[in-house]
């Protein structure tokens, strides 16, 4: 079975990781992988890097699409992937989770009748002004296997109209949904002891016996906004008056800070001692950090799970979230972009930290399931 997988954000070089190593343990002898790297993300320090840190296989392909419009970049990529696609002649591509990259291997994947795996299916953040809310449900519904990791996608799935008890031979018009786990559990599992051994972060930054707060913020809906920028970082100026803050800044968020946050809390930020402003760090650094830290304070869809996984308290810096379980269970809290409600979220914490962690997002093995039922509905088609 040969398997074009196609990667783009940072995220999904994280989540192919899995499935790679998963094919290279168990199954080299009976998958090929082609990836293609569509070039989503072009920063070294948000790409490069995790291909060599992972171990992940290097891309057979790079579209070096790079930043554009969502016009111009989904049809960048489209384009880049249909002549793979054509060129490979590929049993199944393999797509994860809503970015650009998700969309256009979808549209590209459907015209020409490659079937598609939708890694992450089912999740929705009931929300379309979000580009990532339209991207999942584009591809959720040009897909042949969905794979979700949680009950709540499966619930989503199934009111949309997806069948649970069809019979094979599986295709776009008889797709088949699995509840499967989660393949980034699969990771942050394998990888933790890892990145203790390979990673200094927390004795480099000083933060051996500080508690800190780690916080990341890079979604537009942030960034793009000053009223919403300045709100959140009001909120992390205040916080930092009694813990130490720690905040990777992403590319995007460094550019707008310039443009979009009030000089005065420029200045508090970047002069601060309390408050922490490093570059981007690596999957190994920010494991590193997850484990260590107090609580977690993110606008991050990725970075809300692994903050479960780690079992650590949250502060969902949007309206809604995918991920809707972790709040369900008490351990994060939706704040939007409200420094009333930021802090009102940390005083909670403060003093109930949560210490249940219900096993929602599978066993840890979602990868090696995948592929078997991707070999079993091959088997079925030839």
């Amino acid at each position: 079975m040969k398997l074009v997988t196609i990667i783009g954000a940072r995220p999904q070089i994280i989540k192919a990781a899995a499935l790679s190593r998963a094919i290279k343990n168990h199954y080299s002898n009976r998958i090929q992988e082609v990836i293609v790297h569509t070039g989503q993300h072009y920063d070294d320090n948000m790409s490069q890097v995790f291909f060599d840190e992972l171990g992940i296989p290097h891309p057979d392909y790079n579209l070096h699409v790079g930043s554009a419009s969502h016009g111009v970049q989904t049809a960048r990529m489209t384009e880049g992937i249909e002549e793979v696609l054509l060129k490979e002649k590929p049993d199944f591509i393999v797509l994860y989770g809503d970015t650009n990259s998700t969309l256009a291997g979808a549209v590209a994947a459907a015209k020409i009748h490659v079937p598609i795996v939708h890694i992450e299916a089912g999740l929705r953040s009931f929300n379309k002004s979000m580009p990532e809310e339209i991207n999942r449900i584009v591809c959720d519904h040009c897909s042949t296997l969905l794979f979700t990791p949680t009950k709540a996608g499966l619930e989503n799935l199934k009111r949309e109209g997806f069948p649970m008890d069809n019979d094979g031979p599986f295709t776009i018009d008889n797709p088949k949904v699995y509840h499967c786990g989660d393949i980034m559990y699969d990771n942050s599992l394998y990888f933790a002891s890892i990145a203790e051994q390979k990673t200094d972060i927390i004795q480099r930054l000083g933060l051996t016996s500080n508690p800190f707060i780690l916080a990341t913020i890079h979604r537009d809906s942030n960034t793009d906004h000053p009223e919403r920028l300045n709100a959140i970082f009001e909120a992390l100026i205040q916080l930092s008056k009694t813990t130490q803050v720690v905040l990777p800044l992403h590319p995007r968020t460094a550019k707008l800070l310039k443009t979009n946050l009030d000089s005065e809390k420029q200045t508090q930020i970047f002069n601060r001692p309390s408050i922490s402003i490093i570059p981007p760090v690596s999957f190994l650094e920010m494991i590193a950090l997850e484990r260590h830290t107090q609580l977690v304070m993110t606008d991050s869809g990725g970075v809300q799970k692994e903050a479960y996984f780690f079992k650590k308290p949250c502060i969902i810096l949007r309206p809604e979230t995918e991920w809707v379980e972790i709040v369900e269970t008490g351990n994060a809290i939706l704040v939007d972009a409200d420094e009333t409600r930021i802090m009102q979220a940390w005083q909670h914490f403060e003093g109930n930290p949560p210490t249940a962690f219900p096993e929602i997002f599978g066993d840890g093995h979602a990868a090696e399931f995948m592929l078997e039922q991707m070999l079993l509905t091959n088997a079925t088609r030839k």
